[in-house]
């Protein structure tokens, strides 16, 4: 959930099904601790509010405190009342704000009445609402929305509902036609759409991109650095004769190179220890922001194939960076959980300085300001508490993010 009325960036994913962990007294519990109780102490479901529609409304409203309050008893009120509900307000609510919240909170809960509520909102005039339904299609491919999901990029110009779209594409590329568009779409438009064509090719690991994908990262240019990382992703090992043709070329594109090349080799220590000490100088230097961009970007491909020491490395540099230092850090690691929760939820069991880690993590939601991507988090790191036994360490990741996060 956000805590600006407006963020940095409005980019949404959407959750995977969680309907039968959403299903159980437990998961509902669990979000007692959104109104301040130790998750210890539940026992019983909360009764639930006599005026839900009460704080429907007050999803939107300015100040932050009421929104995390209203959200959090919608969480914790029974499923089928939460639904109705939420998908009434979805439907008909006055406030465009209040409907997108509703949505955001109604495919947390998951299961058939999101997935009609979603297919009747998806070409609603609300941005917000169709940047949800088409990361709902990134997460829920359905074959037969290949050809709607198509259409919609031909008239859809938002900035920040664009991108998602074309990662909901990049999920249904057993499609011919899907596959055409997107390989265009690589050399087409502005940049910044060409940027998030190539990004979702590399997470959807899209090997029949290959071939623009090193023509691109080849090249020097403003997309170079995201070929690369694209390239890493996808792990061909065709790919490496370009990467090694990059090497000793640019230091500040260095880290990068060298990660993209540990990835696609499957095993070279070497070049992910060299990545790290990028970072740690380019931090120590305080005016090396190219090489810390690199550096982390390097560092957040890794992790994000589940390296546990690239996720040691960003979270033991983070907690302690100066500012200017911190927000790129921040930004990796929480673009990591957000898509990866479990590896992140899972990795912070090994972490000492739960409060610290939690901290750099609200900063990146905060930063990133993606309400549907958050709420995928808190509702894996709630099934993840009620799936833990009690006192153990990944209940005591849950109920400290549970208390930093408050959700």
């Amino acid at each position: 959930m956000s805590r600006t009325v407006a963020g940095m960036l409005s980019v949404v994913l959407v959750t995977v099904s969680v309907s039968a962990a959403a299903s159980s007294p437990a998961w509902r519990a669990s979000v007692a601790n959104a109104a301040g109780l130790s998750p210890w102490a539940v026992s019983q479901p909360p009764q639930p509010d006599p005026d839900l529609s009460a704080a429907i409304d007050q999803l939107g409203d300015f100040e932050y405190d009421v929104r995390t309050r209203a959200s959090g008893l919608v969480r914790r009120a029974p499923e089928a009342q939460a639904r109705s509900a939420l998908s009434a307000a979805v439907r008909g609510h006055d406030d465009g704000y209040v409907r997108f919240r509703a949505l955001v909170l109604l495919v947390g809960f998951g299961g058939p009445v999101a997935h009609e509520v979603v297919l009747e909102v998806f070409a609603d005039p609300n941005d917000r609402l169709r940047a949800v339904v088409f990361g709902y299609f990134e997460h829920n491919p359905d074959p037969a929305m290949a050809g709607r999901l198509l259409a919609a990029l031909d008239t859809e110009t938002s900035e920040f509902v664009r991108p998602v779209l074309i990662r909901a594409l990049a999920a249904h590329d057993a499609d011919t036609a899907v596959r055409e568009r997107l390989v265009v779409d690589i050399d087409r438009g502005v940049d910044f759409f060409r940027g998030a064509v190539i990004e979702a090719l590399g997470d959807h690991r899209a090997t029949y991109a290959l071939d623009p994908l090193m023509r691109i990262a080849g090249e020097p240019g403003p997309l170079q650095d995201d070929a690369i990382l694209a390239l890493a992703r996808i792990g061909d090992a065709r790919a490496l004769p370009t990467l090694a043709s990059l090497q000793g070329r640019d230091a500040e594109l260095e880290p990068i190179v060298s990660a993209a090349a540990a990835m696609l080799r499957g095993a070279a220590p070497g070049h992910a220890t060299f990545v790290a000490e990028s970072l740690r100088f380019a931090v120590g230097a305080g005016d090396e922001p190219d090489l810390l961009r690199s550096a982390t970007s390097g560092l957040g491909a890794l992790a994000s194939r589940g390296d546990t020491v690239a996720l040691q490395v960003l979270f033991d540099v983070g907690v302690g960076a100066p500012e200017a230092a911190r927000v790129p850090i921040a930004l990796v690691l929480g673009t990591i959980a957000m898509r990866h929760p479990t590896t992140v939820l899972a990795y912070l069991e090994t972490r000492t300085d739960l409060n610290a880690t939690a901290l750099l993590l609200r900063d990146a939601f905060d930063m990133l300001d993606e309400d549907l991507e958050e709420e995928h988090f808190f509702v894996t790191a709630r099934a993840a508490y009620w799936a833990a036994p009690e006192r153990s360490p990944a209940r005591a990741v849950t109920t400290e993010l549970i208390t930093v996060l408050e959700f």
